[in-house]
C-alpha cells in the first residue's frame, strides 16, 4: 500500500492559509507515489495470496501487553526527560533510549528523538498531546515544530504541552537510510507502467537496488523499525512524561500507530484521536485496491471541479470525468514516449513516472487543485514540465539541491516490515492489472505495479493482518472522511467497528483528514473531546 502521512497542515477556524513552510507538503503519501508509492501505501503490502479480509490472520487480534512493566525493561520505563534548547523558539528537545529488541533488552539501544512545547495557559494542564502526522516515515518533531505546536486551536495548545517523538527510523530517531541524492532520481523516474519485458526488468532492477541500498545502510535497525515497535517507543515516552495515560492526535498512517498503542495498552489510553483511519484487519492487495479506488474518487472530484474553471486543460464544461481521465492519460501516454523538458539544474525531464506523482500528490487536498490546473497546463500546452515536478518533488520530499529527507527510506522499511508483500512477482502483478484498472481507469496500472517493491526487501515481514479491539480502552475517536484519497471513508469504518470503544465521526467532503480542514463541526467536536473529555455520539457526521 501507499499511504504514507497526512503532511497537509490543519487549518484552523482563524488561518485561511498554512504556514509557509508547509505549503509544499500537503500531500499524505499514497504509496509512494508510484515507484515510492509502492511502498508508501501504509502497511502497504500484505499477504500476496490474500485477496479479501478472509483467512485465520485477518481475524485475529492484536493481543495487550501485561500491565506490569517487565523488570528487564525498567531502566528503559524510569527515565527522565532532559530537556534542552534546540534552537526553534519556544520549543524543547530531549532524547530518550529505547531497546533496539524488545524481545532481546540487552542487545543495544536506540535513540528517541523528542520534541515539546510546554502549555501556555491559561487554564488548568492537561497533561501532553503527542501527534503524529502519518507516513510512515514523516517526522512528528518536523511536524510539530512547523505546524502542531503553533497551529492547533489556541485552547488545545493552552491546556496540553504539545509533544512529538520521531518514530525509530525516522528522521532524528536514527533514520533509515537508502539512496543518495542522485540514484534516489533515477529511482524515481522509473517507468512504472512497463510495456515490454525490457522495462519490467528495469522496473525489477530498481527496487531491487533500493532494497539493496537500505539493507547495506541499514543492516540491523531495518529489523526493528515494525509499527508495534514504534508504539511501545510511545510508551516509554509517555513514562518518561510522567503521564499516566496518551493522550495522541495521528492522522493517515498516525492512525494505524495510535490504534496500535490502544490495543497494546488499552488502560493506558487516554484521548486519542484516529483521523484518517487505516484498517488493519486487511490483507494488502485489498488495501491496495480499496486505495487505489479512493485516488479515482479524488480524482473524479477533481474533474469534476476542473471542467467547471476556466483554465481547465483537460476538458471544457460538460465535459464527462471518464473523458477528463481519458485526456490525462493520453498525455501520460505522450510522456511515456518523450519525456519534456522542466528547466531543472540537474538535467531532469518529465516523464510518466514523475508526471503521474505529480497528479496523486495534488490529490491529498482541494486546495492543491489549482495549482495541478496551472501545472498541467503549462506541460500539456506550453511542453513546461516544471510545475508537475515541483509537485512530484514536494511528495518525495527532495530540495531544491538534490537531497531527499529519509521518508521514502522509513517508509518501505516500516511498510514491508509490518505486512509480507502484496505480489510476489511480475506475473503476479499482470494477472490483476484488471482489477487495479477497474478500481482505477487513470491511476490503477501505476499503483498495480507499486505494490511490487516489498516483494524484494532484504527483512522478513514480521506482521500480518490483525484486527484491533483494544477492550477496556477509554471512548477513542475515529474520523473518516467520505472522499479521502489515500485512506478510503469504508477503513474508517472498519477500525471503528473493531475498537471496542470507537466513536466514528464522518466529514463529508474531499481530501485527506478532517481535523482542521475548515469545518467548524469537525473542529469542536474534537477540540471538545480534547479539552473536556466529551466524545461524541457514534456516527456523528459534520460537513
Amino acid at each position: 500500500m501507499h499511504i504514507r502521512r497526512s503532511s497537509r497542515p490543519l487549518l484552523m477556524p482563524d488561518q485561511t492559509e498554512p504556514p509557509a513552510a508547509h505549503r509544499r507538503t500537503r500531500r499524505s503519501r499514497t504509496g509512494g507515489a508510484l515507484l515510492a508509492a509502492a511502498a508508501l501505501l501504509v502497511s502497504a503490502c500484505s499477504s500476496g495470496s490474500a485477496t479479501s479480509s478472509g483467512g485465520a490472520a485477518a481475524h485475529a487480534a492484536l493481543a495487550a501487553l501485561p500491565q506490569a512493566t517487565p523488570a528487564a525493561l525498567a531502566s528503559y520505563y524510569g527515565q527522565r526527560v532532559h530537556w534542552r534548547s534546540c534552537g526553534v523558539p519556544g520549543f524543547q528537545c530531549a532524547t530518550l533510549k529505547a531497546p533496539l529488541d524488545y524481545a532481546k533488552p540487552t542487545d543495544g539501544d536506540i535513540r528517541l528523538a523528542v520534541a515539546r512545547k510546554k502549555a501556555t495557559g491559561p487554564g488548568k494542564r492537561l497533561g501532553s498531546l503527542l501527534v503524529n502526522p502519518g507516513g510512515p516515515g514523516g517526522s512528528a518533531i518536523g511536524y510539530l515544530q512547523a505546524y502542531a505546536g503553533i497551529g492547533y486551536p489556541a485552547e488545545v495548545r493552552a491546556r496540553y504541552d504539545m509533544v512529538a517523538v520521531d518514530p525509530r527510523g525516522v528522521a532524528r530517531s536514527e533514520p533509515v537510510e537508502c539512496l543518495g541524492g542522485r540514484a534516489m532520481d533515477a529511482y524515481t523516474q522509473t517507468d512504472s507502467t512497463p510495456d515490454d519485458e525490457r522495462e519490467t526488468t528495469a522496473l525489477v532492477d530498481a527496487y531491487k537496488g533500493f532494497a539493496e541500498g537500505c539493507g547495506a545502510q541499514s543492516p540491523r535497525l531495518l529489523r526493528h523499525v515494525s509499527t508495534v515497535e514504534a508504539a511501545r517507543d510511545m510508551d516509554l515516552v509517555r513514562a518518561a512524561l510522567r503521564d499516566p495515560r496518551l493522550n495522541y492526535v495521528g492522522a493517515s498512517y498516525g492512525t494505524f500507530l495510535g490504534a496500535t498503542y490502544a490495543g497494546l495498552f488499552p488502560e493506558r489510553a487516554g484521548r486519542l484521536v484516529l483521523d484518517g483511519a487505516m484498517d488493519p484487519s486487511l490483507p494488502a492487495r485489498r488495501l491496495n485496491i480499496e486505495q487505489t479506488a479512493g485516488f479515482e474518487t479524488a480524482f473524479q472530484s477533481f474533474a469534476k471541479d476542473c471542467v467547471q474553471q476556466p483554465d481547465c486543460p483537460l476538458g471544457g464544461k460538460g465535459t464527462k470525468p471518464g473523458q477528463v481521465g481519458r485526456n490525462l492519460n493520453a498525455f501520460f501516454e505522450k510522456l511515456d514516449a518523450r519525456p519534456i523538458p522542466t528547466g531543472d539544474a540537474d538535467g531532469r525531464e518529465l516523464g510518466e513516472s514523475l508526471a503521474t506523482t505529480g497528479v496523486i500528490a495534488a490529490m491529498y487536498d482541494e486546495g492543491s487543485w489549482a495549482q495541478l490546473r496551472e501545472a498541467l497546463t503549462s506541460a500539456m500546452k506550453e511542453n513546461d514540465g516544471a510545475g508537475l515536478l515541483v509537485l512530484s518533488d514536494s511528495y518525495y520530499e527532495r530540495d531544491a539541491d538534490g537531497r531527499y529527507e529519509n521518508m521514502m527510506f522509513a517508509n518501505a522499511a516500516v511498510n514491508c516490515l509490518d505486512l509480507p508483500a502484496a505480489f510476489d512477482s511480475p506475473d503476479e502483478v499482470r494477472r490483476n492489472l484488471p482489477a487495479f484498472e477497474k478500481a482505477s481507469p487513470v491511476f490503477g496500472e501505476g499503483l498495480a505495479w507499486a505494490s511490487l517493491n516489498c516483494a524484494y526487501w532484504p527483512v522478513r515481514a514480521t506482521g500480518e493482518p490483525h484486527r484491533i479491539e483494544a477492550k477496556g480502552a477509554a471512548p477513542i475517536i475515529v474520523v473518516g472522511t467520505t472522499r479521502d484519497p489515500a485512506t478510503p471513508y469504508r477503513w474508517a469504518r472498519g477500525l471503528s467497528a473493531q475498537l471496542s470503544s470507537a466513536r466514528l465521526l464522518t466529514y463529508e467532503g474531499d481530501g485527506h483528514t478532517a481535523y482542521g480542514r475548515g469545518s467548524t463541526c469537525i473542529d469542536s467536536t474534537i477540540n471538545a473531546y480534547l479539552l473536556r473529555g466529551t466524545p461524541p455520539t457514534n456516527g456523528k457526521r459534520c460537513s
